[in-house]
């Protein structure tokens, strides 16, 4: 029998039937390294023109994520490409080695000792947490494949960068650009330190919420009757909703959504503006019967019309805002 199978010119390749990535992948790994890789790039781009990724550094705490491997394969692609583009594009990783995360982990792991131990001992026991999940995560962020100088990282807690920003703020200072104010900040009780805003989560609870009547003030002068001519000649308020009535006092102004639909309804005798998604449910929690529908505009017919306080005799005016929302309330935020 004829074996015609050396007869035809079929494709070959030396690529292995299965990737065998457990395998190949380190193999890989161990062979850009023994081959200085990411030093013969840096060399054969000398001179060119220079792009740098600054890398905003995750914290030195804990094993990375899959939110860290996303951050950190986004930006290695961003530098491969320029690199494969003829720039001269190094990476230098590095690591925020302070913060409260950091501090809280090592009270944890002193337990009882933590509050016994000396400010320098609890720094010298920081450090080596940070020291630790550094040289973790680096690993973790090489077996990704991720090029870049992993020999020289920037660590926040290496004193010649804390030395630089010692000389960096110096320049500051001698240039005026440092100055004391006041400035509202995130505070913990507990560990009496401010907090980053990552670092605060938002606690739901039930809170006590009123609902208050603000009438149309005689300084409007017609203005919300001569755009709604059917109230002209009406006694109107409108009604917000809020669950922080100690702010009421100080109230300027009552803010609403250009784009959504509002209504005036007849209640008691007057016409109550709300959004008109929302006017049941406010007429069910309030226990109010909701009347004739008098009229029906946009939020942008309530710009400036003027309001009355309804603690103080002042003015409460008519502003548009779009961080209103009618997920609840009155479709009006004061």
């Amino acid at each position: 029998m004829t074996d015609w199978k050396d007869t035809l010119n079929l494709p070959r390749t030396d690529f292995p039937m299965k990737a065998n990535l457990p395998v190949a992948e380190p193999q890989t790994l161990a062979r850009w390294d023994a081959e200085d890789l990411y030093g013969q790039i840096r060399a054969r781009r000398q001179g060119a023109p220079r792009f740098v990724l600054h890398d905003g550094p995750p914290y030195a705490n804990g094993q990375i994520h899959i939110g860290h491997a996303l951050n950190k394969i986004l930006k290695d692609v961003v530098v491969k490409s320029r690199t494969m583009a003829g720039l001269d594009s190094p990476y230098v990783p590095g690591w925020d080695c302070h913060g409260l995360p950091i501090e809280l982990n090592v009270e944890k792991e002193l337990g009882a000792a933590a509050k016994d131990a000396s400010k320098g001992d609890f720094r010298r026991a920081c450090r080596d947490y940070a020291e630790k999940f550094v040289s973790s995560q680096r690993e973790d962020f090489k077996r990704l494949g991720i090029t870049g100088d992993w020999a020289n990282p920037y660590l926040t807690m290496a004193f010649k960068y804390q030395a630089a920003i010692v000389r960096a703020l110096g320049r500051f200072v001698e240039r005026g650009l440092v100055y004391k104010g006041k400035k509202p900040v995130y505070w913990c009780l507990r560990d009496r330190t401010a907090l980053a805003e990552a670092e605060v989560e938002y606690d739901n609870h039930t809170s006590p919420s009123i609902y208050v009547e603000f009438p149309l003030s005689a300084t409007d002068n017609g203005t919300l009757g001569r755009r709604v001519p059917a109230l002209a000649s009406r006694n109107v308020s409108v009604v917000i909703w809020t669950t922080t009535p100690w702010t009421i006092p100080a109230n300027l102004a009552v803010a609403f959504h250009p784009e959504f639909d509002y209504a005036a309804y007849e209640v008691d005798g007057r016409a109550v503006i709300l959004a008109e998604s929302l006017a049941e449910t406010v007429a069910v929690r309030t226990g109010k019967t909701l009347g004739a529908k008098l009229a029906s505009f946009k939020g942008e017919v309530l710009e400036r019309v003027v309001f009355r306080h309804p603690l103080y005799e002042r003015d409460s005016l008519g502003v548009l805002a779009d961080y209103v929302t009618l997920d609840t309330g009155t479709g009006a935020v004061h």
